[in-house]
């Protein structure tokens, strides 16, 4: 399943460093291709001539290669790859991964990756347990990114062999079941086709301005790698955002309203499901001027137009063999809103927002929700959106039949 794969390999400063040869020799036995990123601290634990003979390629490391201009290109490397791994990962290098904190040729990789991501933690326990590092993870994991962790050691805690390094052949056959498409655990969402719009969607004005809304799509991102996780058959159709997927979801981009409108309702024929995450915006300019609006003059007019409301949509279309899951985004009388909506549409549940619940909703790594049905109401505590997806495609699977 590795050959002929570029792997690049990243490694900072940890003890478990030495371990990154064994997984370099296990990747390019495999017929893998790896290119060495290394912190400066990882130099501290392991040399580049070591990694560079096994590899047979020179170790990247600094922004600039020589003294004459040379740079390495962190955005060729994003293009190359077919995968990103980084193991040893620490505490440190983890934290500015979830934040993009950008201060080493590493970080500037992984935040140019455009193929999967896979990490794999190694710190001691108390490091490992600590409140900032699972908030840490749990962003990673929201950004699709795959956390490698052991199933089992040699530590006698509630968080069992957690925090070492998984083995080197371990770490390797994590990349392989990815590459092999196995890597999804049976339950019921397993060959079912499920539909997730998400992100925001832009209504143009003229050819450089548009209308739209704060939406990262981060929401909708974890919804579909949750959902593939579980052997669903996703289709995403995103909005513009900057958010990558997991290769084995099918990804429909989109800009406008009209664009989704039409993606959705011509992928929900064959859906069992679909969950509707997007912000979609509700108005559009009635007319787009063909050319910039220039400022001549001190107000400017634009007249709106209702764009298709694509949840009444799809309700009306809907078969009994169906589901069909909303969201109510609200900033008063939530619960009475949310309801109406979820009647009106024809939801068969609809999670609810509030822009009250401050340092959730948009651009957020958290969410608090609470999940409305005809059966009544479930109200979640606030958590990260990978754990919150969780906990959406629970109520999901448990009304499929």
């Amino acid at each position: 399943m590795l050959k002929g794969k570029h792997i690049v390999l990243g490694i900072t400063g940890s003890i478990a460093a030495y371990k990154a040869c064994l997984i370099i020799r296990a990747l390019v036995k495999r017929g893998a291709e790896v290119q060495v990123v290394i912190t400066p601290a990882g130099k501290e634990f392991i040399t580049p001539i070591t990694l560079s003979a096994l590899t047979r390629k020179p170790v990247i490391s600094e922004f600039f290669s020589q003294r004459d201009g040379t740079w390495h290109s962190h955005v060729d490397l994003g293009l190359w790859a077919d995968a990103m791994l980084v193991a040893p990962a620490t505490a440190s290098t983890i934290g500015k991964m979830a934040h993009g904190i950008a201060d080493n040729m590493l970080i500037t990789t992984y935040l140019s990756m455009k193929a999967p991501v896979f990490v794999a933690p190694a710190m001691d326990l108390d490091m490992y347990a600590h409140a900032s590092t699972q908030h840490n993870l749990d962003i990673l994991r929201s950004y699709g990114n795959h956390i490698i962790e052991p199933q089992s050691g040699f530590l006698a805690s509630g968080l069992e062999g957690k925090g070492r390094m998984e083995e080197p052949e371990k770490i390797v056959e994590s990349l392989e079941a990815f590459f092999r498409g196995s890597k999804v655990q049976s339950t019921r969402l397993t060959g079912r086709r499920i539909m997730i719009t998400a992100g925001p969607t832009y209504e143009k004005i003229d050819p450089v301005r548009f209308i739209g809304n704060y939406s990262s799509g981060k929401m909708g991102f974890a919804l579909a790698e949750e959902c593939a996780r579980r052997g669903a058959e996703v289709t995403l159709i995103a909005g513009p955002v900057s958010l990558t997927c997991s290769d084995n979801i099918r990804r429909i981009n989109v800009e406008s309203c009209e664009d989704m409108y039409q993606a959705a309702t011509s992928e929900w024929t064959t859906a069992d499901a679909a969950i509707l995450c997007a912000a979609v915006a509700d108005f559009r300019p009635e007319t787009v001027a063909d050319k910039k609006i220039k400022r001549e003059k001190d107000d400017l007019v634009i007249r709106l137009a209702p764009t298709h409301d694509i949840a009444a949509a799809l309700g009306r279309m809907k078969r009994d063999d169906q589901l069909l899951v909303g969201f109510a985004l609200e900033t008063n009388d939530e619960q009475r809103n949310a309801q109406q909506k979820l009647e009106k549409k024809n939801l068969d549940f609809i999670v609810l927002n509030s822009l009250r619940n401050k340092g959730t909703c948009f651009q957020s790594d958290e969410n608090q929700i609470t999940i409305i049905s005809k059966e009544g109401l479930r109200d979640y505590e606030r958590k990260p959106k990978a754990a919150v997806a969780a906990d959406i495609v629970d109520e999901l699977e448990s009304r499929m039949r």
